[in-house]
C-alpha cells in the first residue's frame, strides 16, 4: 500500500513534456516578439522625435538670428520691431499668407512662419531678468536655468510626450547672452503615431504569440507522440518481459523515426535472448533426464545387488561413466549453441582469413582420422580472402561438418573440402559420400537435437546438436548454410560469407583497436 502511494506521489509530481516544451517556446516566442517590438517602437520614435527636434531647431535658428544682432538688453521695444512684418501680423492675430505689400527682403522667411504658427509649438523670448518680450501663445513656455548654449529636454504630461528647446541669446557684437529663447514642441503627431504604433504592436504581438504558441504545441506533441509510446511500451515490457507489444511504425523519415526502429529491434533482440534462454532450459531439461535416470537406476541397483556382484557393480559404473560423459558433451554444446546465438556481443569485429584455417582444420581432422582421405581444393580461393568471423568459430563450424561426414560415412571414407569466391562471396563446400539425407530430413536437420536415425547416432555419440551449432554461428555472422543430399550417395553442405573489402577490413581492425584501448 505504502509502495502505490509512493508511485502515485511521484507520478503526481511528473511533469508533462509537452507542456515543458511549449513553455520553453512560447517564453521564447514572447522574449522575440517583444524585443521585436522594442526595437521597432524605438526606432520609430527616435526618428519621429529627431524630426520634432529639428523643426524646434530651425525655429530657434531662425529666431537666433533676428535676435543676434541686437547688442543691448533684450525688450519688447527692440525684440518686436526686429521681426518680420508677417510675425507681427501673425502676432497680432493676423493671416499668416504672405502679403505682396510686404518687402521681399524679408529676412523671417515663410518657414518660420509657419513654424510659429503651428498649433504644437510654443515659442517665448526671455531676457536675462527672466521677462517675457516675445510670445506666440497665450500660455509661455516656461524658462529654466541651464547650462551650456543649447539644451533640449523632454518631459512627460497627461498629454503625451513634450519636447523643451532651451536657447542662449548671444549679441553678434559684445559676445554677450542678452536672453533666452524657449521653445516647446506638444508633438500631436508623435504622441498619437507612438500610441497608434504601439496599440497595433501589442494586437499583433498577442495574436502571434497565441497563433505561435498553438502551432508549437502542435509540433510538440506531434515530436512526443513517439516518444509517450516509446515509455508506455517500456512500462508494459518491464512489467510482462514476454510481451510482444512493440512501438506503431510512423513512417517518419528522421531521428525519432530512428529510434521508433532501434527500440523494436531491441525489444525483438531482447525477445529472442528470452526465448533462447526458455528453450535452453527446456532442451536441457529435457536432454539431462534420460541419462540422469539411468545414472540414478544403476546407483538403485548397486545400492540393492551391486555391492556384493562384482559384475553388476562394473556394468553400473561403465554406464554411470558413460551417461556423465555424455552429460558433459551435451553440456558443452548447449554452451557453444549459446553462445553462437549472442556473437555480435561477443565477436563483432573479428577477422579471419579462410585460406590459412581452412588448411589448419583439414590437416587436423586428416592426422585424428588417419583412415579417411580429406582432401582440400582451393585453387579457386585468393590467399588474402578475408571473411568477419573469429577464427575459433570457424573452425568450429568445419570440425563440425567433416566429423559429421566421418560419423556417417560408409564404405567409401572420403571427405572432400573446397572453397572459391564468386561475386564478393565466399563458398566452402563440405562433402562426404556416406548415407545421405533424405528430402523430409533434410529441411529438419538444423533443427536442435534432431537425429535422422537415433539409435544409430547415439552409438556414435551424437546429441543432435552439431549442425544446430554451425547453423547458428553461420547465421550469427550475416552467412548461409543449405545441404544437398541423395540417399545412399553423401551430402553437400554448401556454406556462404560476404567477403570483406579493403576498406572494410581496416573499419574493422580501427573498431578493433579502439575497443582494445578501452
Amino acid at each position: 500500500m505504502t509502495d502505490n502511494l509512493k508511485k502515485t506521489k511521484k507520478e503526481t509530481k511528473r511533469s508533462s513534456l509537452i507542456w515543458r516544451w511549449v513553455s520553453v517556446l512560447a517564453l521564447t516566442i514572447v522574449v522575440s516578439f517583444v524585443v521585436f517590438s522594442v526595437i521597432i517602437y524605438s526606432t520609430v520614435s527616435q526618428q519621429t522625435l529627431t524630426q520634432q527636434e529639428e523643426v524646434s531647431n530651425r525655429v530657434i535658428q531662425t529666431l537666433d538670428q533676428q535676435l543676434s544682432p541686437i547688442s543691448g538688453e533684450l525688450e519688447i521695444s527692440n525684440v518686436v520691431p526686429a521681426l518680420s512684418p508677417s510675425t507681427r501680423r501673425i502676432l497680432n492675430g493676423g493671416p499668416n499668407i504672405k502679403d505682396d505689400s510686404v518687402s521681399s527682403g524679408s529676412a523671417f522667411s515663410d518657414d518660420l512662419i509657419s513654424s510659429i504658427s503651428n498649433p504644437d509649438i510654443n515659442v517665448a523670448v526671455y531676457n536675462k531678468h527672466n521677462e517675457i518680450v516675445f510670445s506666440n501663445g497665450d500660455t509661455a513656455p516656461t524658462f529654466h536655468p541651464f547650462q551650456g548654449k543649447t539644451k533640449v529636454e523632454k518631459s512627460i504630461t497627461k498629454h503625451g510626450t513634450v519636447l523643451n528647446t532651451y536657447h542662449k541669446i548671444v549679441s553678434n557684437k559684445t559676445k554677450k547672452v542678452t536672453g533666452y529663447i524657449v521653445v516647446t514642441n506638444s508633438m500631436t503627431y508623435y504622441n498619437h503615431i507612438m500610441k497608434y504604433l504601439l496599440r497595433w504592436m501589442l494586437m499583433i504581438s498577442a495574436v502571434a504569440i497565441i497563433v505561435f504558441t498553438l502551432i508549437s504545441f502542435l509540433i510538440v506533441r506531434d515530436v512526443v507522440k513517439p516518444i509517450k509510446e516509446i515509455s508506455k511500451v517500456a512500462r508494459e515490457v518491464n512489467e510482462d518481459p514476454n510481451s510482444t507489444v512493440r512501438i506503431t511504425d510512423y513512417h517518419r523519415n528522421d531521428e525519432l523515426g530512428d529510434l521508433v526502429n532501434s527500440f523494436n529491434q531491441m525489444l525483438d533482440r531482447m525477445q529472442r535472448y528470452i526465448d533462447q534462454q526458455k528453450e535452453f532450459v527446456s532442451d536441457v531439461s529435457h536432454e539431462l533426464r534420460t541419462p540422469v535416470a539411468v545414472i540414478e537406476g544403476h546407483l538403485n541397483m548397486l545400492e540393492r545387488w551391486g555391492k556384493e556382484d562384482p559384475e553388476i557393480l562394473e556394468e553400473s559404473i561403465k554406464a554411470s561413466l558413460q551417461e556423465a560423459d555424455r552429460m558433459k558433451h551435451l553440456i558443452q554444446e548447449m554452451l557453444d549453441l549459446t553462445r553462437a546465438e549472442q556473437i555480435n556481443v561477443q565477436y563483432p569485429n573479428a577477422i579471419t582469413n579462410v585460406n590459412d584455417v581452412l588448411k589448419r582444420v583439414t590437416s587436423d581432422m586428416a592426422m585424428v582420422h588417419p583412415d579417411f582421405n580429406i582432401q582440400l581444393d582451393i585453387d579457386d580461393l585468393p590467399a588474402d580472402t578475408k571473411i568477419q568471423i573469429y577464427q575459433g568459430h570457424l573452425e568450429q563450424i568445419l570440425v563440425i561438418l567433416i566429423d559429421n561426414g566421418i560419423k556417417y560415412s560408409t564404405d567409401r571414407k572420403q571427405i572432400n573440402v573446397s572453397a572459391g569466391v564468386t561475386e564478393d562471396k565466399i563458398h566452402i563446400i563440405v562433402q562426404d559420400f556416406g548415407e545421405g539425407i533424405s528430402k523430409e530430413d533434410q529441411d529438419k536437420i538444423f533443427n536442435r537435437f534432431y537425429r535422422v536415425d537415433k539409435a544409430r547416432t547415439r552409438e556414435k555419440g551424437g546429441n543432435g546438436l552439431g549442425l544446430s551449432i554451425a547453423q547458428k554461428l553461420v547465421e550469427s555472422y550475416h552467412g548461409e548454410i543449405s545441404v544437398d543430399s541423395v540417399v545412399g550417395q553423401g551430402s553437400q553442405f554448401n556454406i556462404v560469407f560476404p567477403v570483406l573489402s579493403a576498406q572494410d577490413i581496416k573499419r574493422l581492425e580501427e573498431k578493433s583497436n579502439q575497443n582494445e584501448d578501452k
